[in-house]
């Protein structure tokens, strides 16, 4: 059963944010927000072990979110900063929107 603290089971909204999401109606992040949080559920692991790195554009307001770290870069430099963040902490899960 996969939990976020180690005793309770974890759930969808335990991995959002209390930001208000602001895209356009009809808008396809939605439900990749969606289905994101349903994966981090699923994994079960510890909010303070993921990182959402985005660049520029309307994705990138994906880290505001979720209620786990994560880093709004430059435009084109989102790759940079996940490589750098992944050789200096492998333990971490880090994903790139």
């Amino acid at each position: 059963m996969s939990t976020t603290n180690g005793t309770a089971p974890a759930a969808r909204i335990d991995y959002a944010s209390d930001q208000e999401v602001r895209w356009c109606p009809g808008c396809g992040d939605y439900s990749i927000l969606k289905q994101v949080e349903t994966i981090l559920k699923e994994q079960g692991r510890p909010k303070e072990e993921l990182v959402f790195i985005s660049g520029i554009g309307c994705s990138s307001r994906f880290p505001y979110y979720l209620d786990t770290y994560g880093m709004h870069g430059i435009h084109g430099r989102a790759p940079a900063i996940v490589s750098g963040l992944r050789s200096v902490r492998p333990e971490l899960s880090v994903w790139m929107i």
